[in-house]
């Protein structure tokens, strides 16, 4: 070092350091400076943020673990933060839906959802190490990672030992998108092309659980057995983002563990009597299956299959469509559950025991039918046929028997190609399975439900014997016969009386017949709504009494979303019980002065009187889409349903009714384009589109 150079250093530390004393005080503030440095950034990595290189204009700290960018709240996700993560992937589906694949990251803290476009994170299998880099995002429910960079690192195993969950506490959402255990019973699989869903009895409830299909692998030796299964836990969310229930999302077979198998023949237990069922010494053994036995009372191939044994009968719901044959011995392997105020067992398969003699049927009234003894037995009642149920896709007849009506159901594809030979007005005798109701919300005394109504299940159109064809006596004959029986000599005036008192009584049963079939005609005989008939005359009523007090009118027109695929996957019951219920739904979405009205299949119309501001319909439509949106419950099953809302409102001085129907018809069509479960109100664009 140069001489200049020295004594230059020399003076620069004379500057800083002019004397011991400050020396060693500087050098301690030097060494405080660098602990609480130190001990800022040990706190801001265990909390999982990385401090920003620059402060300057505000910017958002890095996120390095899965529970911080969890922990977020709405607000705060949907700044963007910066995210970068490394963890393990627990569940991969490369198009969950709408363009989009499913990840899910672990990390030593916990467990988050990955959103990328559907082909930008290539195969990543689960037990994938990845490094990701993204920015938080507000998601369905919970906090998301979006727009990820990722990059394989390497291998690892899934997580062991996640927390064991009861459904209760993943129903809370407080495990949201977490690594969880559950143990349960399998208590039916449903395959599909990529895809397999498991139902899961837990002790507190069922919950579905879906993992990738793997090609090759045997799913149903599952069912009846009980398993422990590793998964994500998921929300279910109406369109309001709201969590309405949870699902599972475990990555594949490997991460279900069977505790104890399933029987390898389901009928290895003694049968159990059918009027044992959901009894005290029978309860608990619900979670798994039972074995019962008995003879062939019906079968709807594919769907339905009733039987009775010594006590009782009852009908099991099957996907199985081996034919059989009246009064054929049978066993049949079902979980235990129930429908209306009866025991049924679902997810049920049978082998034939035998061959046995043809079971009687037992006549019984419809008083009778109604004290609910009957109800999955064989039965066979007298009725007067008032009508077809043209709503249904089945055939289904409408008779009355003193003061109830009941109907008489035979599935379509049993029904032949013939047209029905049955007249209206016929006295008819129908053979079947008595199937009845309960109202479960207030129809209840002293702990027993009571019966409201009951069907009457046929096995084919010979289970329809015609007692006596419609009556002739009409007023215009009777007219005839009286003025003949005035001509002749008094000797018959005392026949003439008694023909007169005949007359009487044929008006007496003509008027109640009218007035029950104006009833049928006005009213829906599944869900009690207005028909498209009443529909038009309130319609038509409304705008008249819109134009004289100069308010505005709105009609909604309310499609179910894929009805079909609930009728195809769970049957004709489940989806009579989904048109009941969104028929109630829709009546409370209403106000009383409103109408609620089902003019086909699944598709239903609101007029709303009365209406001063427009808003006011395109409320009431979120509401409705929101209250369908929530499962319908079915034989321990939630079935999911949503619908597609179109709106069209008109002012005093526009009120057309069928251009709010056209108007309602196309917003229809819009909002079902438009990914469905949500509304649309017409507009100029609406119709034009």
């Amino acid at each position: 070092m140069s001489d200049a150079a020295r004594l230059c250093a020399e003076r620069q530390a004379e500057v800083c350091l002019p004397a011991p004393r400050h020396r060693r005080f500087c050098a301690l503030s030097i060494i405080s400076i660098a602990v609480l440095f130190s001990i800022g950034l040990l706190s801001a990595g265990a909390a999982g943020i990385a401090q920003p290189s620059k402060e300057l204009g505000g910017a958002l700290p890095t996120l390095t673990t899965a529970r911080a960018a969890h922990s977020l709240t709405s607000a705060e996700a949907a700044r963007a933060y910066p995210v970068h993560l490394r963890g393990v992937v627990t569940y991969f589906d490369p198009d969950y839906g709408i363009g989009y694949a499913a990840i899910f990251i672990h990390d030593s803290t916990g467990s988050i959802f990955v959103k990328p476009l559907s082909g930008s994170a290539g195969l990543l299998p689960a037990g994938t190490l990845v490094d990701v880099r993204g920015v938080s995002g507000p998601g369905g429910f919970g906090p998301i990672v979006v727009k990820p960079q990722i990059r394989v690192i390497g291998r690892s195993p899934l997580p062991a030992n996640p927390p064991r969950e009861s459904l209760p506490r993943l129903e809370t959402g407080a495990e949201d998108a977490q690594w969880v255990e559950v143990e349960g019973t399998i208590h039916a699989v449903v395959e599909y092309s990529h895809s397999v869903t498991l139902q899961l009895a837990m002790i507190d409830g069922t919950v579905s659980v879906t993992m990738q299909r793997e090609a090759g692998a045997t799913y149903s030796g599952l069912v009846d057995a009980k398993v422990r299964i590793h998964a994500n836990a998921a929300p279910t969310i109406n369109g309001n983002g709201q969590m309405i229930g949870v699902h599972l999302m475990a990555p594949n077979l490997s991460a279900v563990t069977v505790v104890e198998p399933a029987p390898d023949d389901p009928f290895q237990q003694p049968p159990v009597p059918i009027d044992r069922l959901l009894q005290w010494d029978q309860f608990s053994a619900s979670f798994h299956r039972v074995h019962l036995r008995g003879n062939v009372t019906l079968q709807w191939p594919g769907s339905l299959l009733c039987i009775r044994d010594a006590t009782r009968g009852i009908c099991v719901q099957t996907a199985q469509d081996t034919p059989l044959a009246t009064g054929d011995l049978v066993d049949v392997a079902g979980f235990v559950g129930t429908e209306d105020n009866t025991p049924v067992l679902t997810g049920a398969v049978y082998k034939s025991a035998g061959q046995s003699g043809p079971v009687a049927a037992e006549p019984v009234s419809a008083e009778q039918a109604l004290h609910g003894n009957h109800d999955s037995n064989l039965i066979q009642i007298d009725g007067q046929l008032i009508g077809d149920d043209l709503a249904t896709s089945d055939t289904t007849l409408l008779l009355t028997s003193g003061y109830t009506i009941f109907a008489a159901i035979l599935p379509k594809n049993m029904s032949g190609s013939e047209p029905n030979p049955w007249k209206i007005g016929s006295r008819l005798r129908v053979t079947g399975i008595c199937s009845v109701r309960v109202d479960a919300r207030s129809n209840v005394r002293q702990g027993v439900a009571v019966t409201k109504s009951f069907r009457v299940l046929l096995r084919s159109p010979e289970d329809v014997v015609v007692l006596q064809r419609p009556s002739w006596w009409t007023p215009g004959h009777a007219l005839i016969v009286l003025a003949l029986a005035l001509i002749v000599t008094l000797v018959v005036l005392g026949w003439v009386m008694v023909l007169r008192r005949r007359v009487e009584e044929q008006a007496v049963l003509l008027r109640k017949s009218e007035e029950q079939f104006r009833h049928m005609a006005l009213h829906d005989a599944l869900t009690g709504l207005a028909t498209r008939l009443l529909l038009q005359d309130r319609l038509d009523a409304a705008v008249e009494i819109a134009k004289r007090h100069k308010t505005g009118l709105a009609l909604l027109m309310v499609d179910l979303d894929k009805f079909k695929d609930i009728n195809d996957t769970f049957g004709h019951q489940a989806g009579d019980e989904v048109l009941r219920i969104t028929a109630d739904r829709l009546v409370e979405a209403v106000r009383k002065i409103d109408t609620v009205a089902r003019i086909g299949g699944d598709e239903f119309v609101l007029v709303l009187s009365d209406v001063r501001d427009p808003h006011i319909a395109e409320r009431i439509a979120a509401n409705i889409v929101e209250t369908l949106a929530v499962p319908i419950p079915f034989a321990e099953l939630e079935l999911p349903v949503t619908v597609s809302v179109g709106v069209c409102s008109a002012a005093a001085g526009e009120l057309d009714g069928e251009a709010l129907f056209r108007g309602a018809d196309a917003a229809l069509y819009q909002a079902k384009a438009n990914g469905r479960n949500r509304y649309q109100v017409f507009t100029p664009e609406v119709a034009g589109a």
